[in-house]
């Protein structure tokens, strides 16, 4: 059995002529877009081969010789548990993904039948993509973009002010104006030890002068307790929106409960994220439902001004899913106002894509109540009514009621935290069908309004429960499964065949689906308390069940699809359409639909080793 490692002999080289050679790399991407220089060299260099049906073109694991282009015949590539991953004809190109990593297969090849191939060697392939930025753009499935200088792109450890000036809780009124002062700032910051205890702000001195308070009076008394925090892991247009909603000017900066930073803002007047901030001011001081509609209706408005901005897919869902969180708290607080103070401490949850941070143009409602376990049967009622307060006007807003009922106002998901534990302890020994289902949107929960302790010690308990017990950690696996990419084994992509979206593929279900689920397993195997899917992908990398170059890859292939789903909404909403997740392969050009492709079988490779039992 001949293998391109060793050198091809002469004739074999020399099988194609230059003229044709010349011809067939012209009649395809990314070649047919260089310049006749540019191409001039490869003419030179590529290599011919020829192999029999049934003969191993490569096996996973060796060192990959170069890239492969059909001209003639079939090829099939398989993964590393040797599952079919994909047919090649001619014109296809195969190998790159080793190239573009560590110079190893990643896969393995064969020819289905008599087959001849092109063959760029490795070194003349990097000297290409270094050299030529259209191959470089094709090849690259990444297409990583420029961060852009704004809030949307910016962490707030980039924005704070590091080491704010703080002082004592027992310093006295006078020392504290002083230090204000001299140090021309507008906040200073409370502190026992390293651990912040409040903040007092320019007009809290103000209020100071106002009631003639005692110069020695311990700044402790005047400051504001517990104030509002972030982590510098934020960003910048988390401090905006906490701001608007809030009306503060000022966010201490915390990791780990010690003061590490301070964002006033002064600090944001050089970034910009006006259009999304306006939404969540105006809505976090509307007074009903219908005032709120109002504001979201200019969502869709958003998502293509985000998108054409160019802002990537996690920018674009974080700012649309903070319009959301706003909704609810506002929501929750005139439920408040109308029913009442509540009898007992709740929490508001958000499951779903809300909980994930992953909203889009096309979102209903998934949420739940965990309430005190001090709740009497006759409290009941209270939470039952603010639920469907809630529920209602989020409805209202656009975010319409969960098909399946996963909403506060069914009771089974407005429960004391006792219940709640039960639920978890059950889905966990037992993981039957809907367990596995229920299970999958409840790992997503992300806390939006009410007593945060609520919920912070079972997470972290359920989460460790969970993650070693391996027949559950087992059936999550089988049910991340079920859902798997739009790849047909001839035909490229496997659209639905009939219905309303015939000849589409399904980017929710067929594509950012599978990788959601996959972040979840996991974050799961990891005992990662992640929601966000990149976050948990990106934190997984390395940690047991994904090694670094799977979670390159696997990010990589997500973010295409994802930006994919939203330019496919974005366009949409310009032809004055309801968006969907229903994109048509003929809306991408060639090039994309490559970068699309290659994205799928990522994912199907991956979706391979977990089902198989090993890392990828």
């Amino acid at each position: 059995m001949t293998h391109p490692s060793t050198t091809p002999n002469p004739q074999e080289v020399s099988a194609l002529s230059p003229a044709d050679l010349h011809r067939f790399l012209t009649s395809l991407h990314p070649y047919d877009t260089m310049s006749a220089e540019a191409l001039e060299p490869l003419l030179q260099v590529f290599e011919w081969h020829r192999f029999a049906a049934g003969e191993q073109i490569y096996q996973k694991g060796e060192q990959q010789v170069g890239l492969y282009v059909i001209h003639k015949g079939h090829v099939e590539v398989r993964d590393a548990n040797d599952v079919p991953l994909s047919h090649l004809s001619v014109r296809n190109s195969f190998g790159e993904r080793g190239l573009l990593g560590d110079g190893i297969a990643q896969t393995s090849a064969r020819a289905l039948e008599d087959t001849t191939c092109l063959i760029l060697p490795a070194a003349e392939f990097t000297a290409l993509i270094e050299r030529n930025e259209q191959a470089r753009r094709f090849f690259d499935r990444s297409r990583q973009r420029v961060q852009k200088d704004d809030l949307a792109s910016t962490k707030v450890a980039d924005l704070m002010t590091r080491n704010p000036v703080s002082c004592a809780p027992d310093v006295s009124l006078q020392a504290a104006a002083r230090l204000i002062r001299d140090r021309r700032i507008s906040s200073l910051c409370v502190v026992d030890g390293n651990q912040l205890s409040g903040i007092v702000t320019v007009r809290d001195m103000a209020g100071v002068l106002a009631d003639a308070l005692p110069l020695d009076t311990p700044v402790a008394q005047i400051m504001t307790r517990d104030p509002l925090t972030l982590a510098p892991t934020a960003i910048g247009s988390d401090v905006l929106h906490a701001m608007m909603e809030r009306r503060i000017g000022h966010i201490p900066i915390c990791e780990g409960g010690a003061l590490v930073g301070m964002v006033s803002q002064t600090d944001l007047t050089r970034f910009q994220a006006v259009s999304s901030a306006e939404l969540v001011s105006e809505i976090a001081h509307a007074d009903t439902a219908e005032d709120m509609a109002e504001v979201t209706a200019r969502i869709p408005q958003l998502l293509v001004q985000l998108v054409g901005a160019g802002n990537r897919h996690e920018v674009v869902t974080r700012l649309i899913t903070d319009v959301a969180d706003t909704a609810t708290r506002r929501l929750l607080a005139l439920a408040e106002d109308k029913l009442g103070p509540p009898p007992v401490p709740y929490l508001w949850l958000a499951c779903g894509s809300q909980g994930r941070q992953e909203q889009t143009g096309v979102s209903d409602q998934d949420n739940c109540l965990i309430l005190h376990d001090d709740v009497r049967d006759d409290q009941m009622g209270y939470f039952a009514d603010l639920a469907q307060f809630v529920c209602d006007g989020l409805n209202t807003c656009g975010y319409v009621y969960c098909p399946g009922d996963m909403m506060a106002t069914n009771p089974r998901w407005c429960q004391p935290q006792h219940v709640w534990r039960s639920y978890f302890e059950r889905w966990i020994t037992s993981p039957d069908n809907e367990a596995q289902m229920l299970a999958s949107v409840m790992f997503d929960l992300r806390p939006i309004g009410g007593a945060m302790s609520l919920f912070e010690d079972m997470h972290e308990e359920t989460l460790a429960r969970a993650a070693q017990n391996s027949i559950f950690v087992a059936h999550m696996i089988s049910n991340s499964l079920k859902h798997t990419p739009p790849l047909g084994l001839l035909r490229g992509f496997a659209t639905i065949r009939s219905g309303e979206h015939k000849n589409t593929l399904d980017m929710k279900h067929n594509g950012v689906v599978p990788v959601v689920d996959l972040g979840r397993v996991y974050a799961l195997q990891g005992e990662i308390d992640q929601a966000n899917t990149r976050a948990r992908l990106e934190q997984a990398a390395g940690a047991g069940g994904l090694s670094p170059s799977g979670a390159r890859d696997l990010l990589d292939a997500y973010d295409l699809i994802a930006e994919n789903r939203l330019s496919h909404q974005a366009r949409q909403i310009q032809r004055g359409e309801e968006p969907d997740n229903y994109m048509a392969p003929s809306e991408l050009s060639d090039l994309e639909r490559s970068h699309l492709r290659n994205a799928f079988v990522v994912i199907k490779s991956l979706q391979s080793a977990l089902g198989h039992g090993r890392g990828a």
